[in-house]
Order: structure tokens, then C-alpha cells, then sequence
């Protein structure tokens, strides 16, 4: 069986008396998209954060291209692009400033930088605004935006924490796109959502979360299959409410 790109091994975070990630487990492997599934609270959000260096560990171990995070970090983050929740974009500058910073940030030269800003600005539709401030930019603009930013230094793994939040119907359709053209070129994408449609249309792998812990893993099909529905919200529930 190939390594998996993101190995996370009884990963426990408490802050304070409150334990956040109980324990998790999981994979996500090269050329698909695995999903934290779960609600507000279940620890997906601690657990992305955790696998970045973000935040610490209070135990278990994190593995990203076979590289401990917490002993090289800088290893690390040179092979993740990041989507956060909340994009964080700077209003006055453009999508091409943007991407040349943060290439810089991962050393790219500029010459480099120039070059992958026009091949980003075509696979994400941003030729027409490449040059203009992200200010009154609409949600999907900014989406692409910070996809962009994760996305400049070519990185093996793509980690995603709610993608979709905010998005019309023509931008959902723009993501899941583009997220499955990365797939096809091997990039090992990990994505939380608790937004179903979008798990169950693009998950090959789905690890479902709540109250910190893994509660059960599998492909779409499997799941549902275990289940006896082929309702992913029913799967969700059934497995949640196993283990309350």
C-alpha cells in the first residue's frame, strides 16, 4: 500500500480541563480527497491546526510527507498549501501581490513567482483581476484568491478548513472543479466540511468526527453501505448517535 502523505496517530489537544481532540486517528493518501466530517465543536478545526504546527500537541504524532511537523517545520509547510476558515486577505492589495508575497515566503525566486502567477491566474478564471486591490471583492473572488495564495508554491498536500463557506452555486461548482483537477495531478487534499452535499460529492475517503474523537472512516459507498442508506446525513447521524 503507498505511505500516506498525512499520517495523524492518537492525536489528543486539550485546552485547559476541556479536551478538544480525543485521540484521533487517520490517513489521507496521495490523489484524493479525504474529509474531517463533523459539527461545530468535534475537533476538526483543532485537528488541521495541529497538523500545520499551528498549535501544539499534547500527545500522538503528525506525519506530513513522512515528516514530523513539530521536529521540521519548515519541511513541513514547504510541502502544505492552507485554506483558513476566515481567508485573511490584505484589502489594498491585489491577487498578484498576494501571490508574490507568499511565494516569496516559501523562497521562491521572483522569476518563478512570475511564472506561477500566470498559470494560477488561468486555472482560477483571475486574468481580469489580477492586477485590481481584493477591497470589494465578492466571497468567491476572495476564495480564489486565498486558494491561490495555498496553492503558489505547488505544494503536495492541500489542507482545507470549510472551503465553502459563503459560496453561490456558480463558485461551489468553480471548487469542486478545481479541487478534482488537483486530485488528478496527485496532490493529497484534506478537507473539513460539515456540509454534506459537498462531502458526499467529493470525498474519497471520510472521516467522521464529534466531540473530539474518530468515530468511524471509510469511502462514501462504504459507509452507506454499513449503514444501510445511501443518505449521508442518515450515515452522520447513525454513527454519531452509535457512539454519544
Amino acid at each position: 500500500m503507498t505511505a500516506a502523505m498525512i499520517s495523524v496517530s492518537s492525536l489528543r489537544k486539550t485546552y485547559g480541563k476541556v479536551v478538544a481532540v480525543r485521540e484521533a486517528s487517520f490517513q489521507a493518501q496521495r490523489g484524493a480527497i479525504t474529509t474531517l466530517l463533523g459539527g461545530n465543536g468535534s475537533g476538526k478545526t483543532t485537528v488541521l491546526r495541529a497538523l500545520l504546527g499551528l498549535i501544539g500537541m499534547d500527545g500522538g504524532e503528525i506525519r506530513v510527507g513522512g515528516i514530523d511537523p513539530r521536529a521540521r517545520p519548515q519541511a513541513a509547510r514547504a510541502l502544505t498549501g492552507y485554506f483558513p476558515d476566515r481567508n485573511g486577505l490584505y484589502p489594498r492589495l491585489s491577487p498578484y501581490q498576494h501571490w508574490h508575497y507568499f511565494g516569496g515566503l516559501h523562497g521562491m525566486a521572483a522569476d518563478e513567482r512570475h511564472a506561477r502567477i500566470a498559470e494560477l491566474s488561468t486555472l482560477l478564471g483571475m486574468e481580469s483581476l489580477l492586477h485590481r486591490p481584493t477591497l470589494g471583492f465578492s466571497t468567491g473572488q476572495r476564495m480564489l484568491v486565498a486558494l491561490g495564495r495555498a496553492l503558489v508554491h505547488r505544494p503536495q498536500v492541500l489542507v482545507l478548513d470549510e472551503p465553502s463557506r459563503g459560496l453561490d452555486i456558480e463558485n461551489l461548482r468553480r471548487l469542486r472543479s478545481i479541487l478534482l483537477d488537483l486530485r488528478s495531478r496527485g496532490v493529497a487534499i484534506l478537507m473539513a466540511s460539515h456540509v454534506l452535499q459537498e462531502v458526499d460529492a467529493l470525498s474519497d475517503h471520510i472521516v467522521v468526527m464529534a466531540q473530539g474523537r474518530v468515530l468511524g472512516a471509510g469511502s462514501p459507498l462504504v459507509l452507506k453501505r454499513q449503514c444501510a442508506t445511501q443518505d449521508l446525513e442518515q450515515v452522520y447521524l447513525q454513527i454519531a448517535g452509535a457512539h454519544a
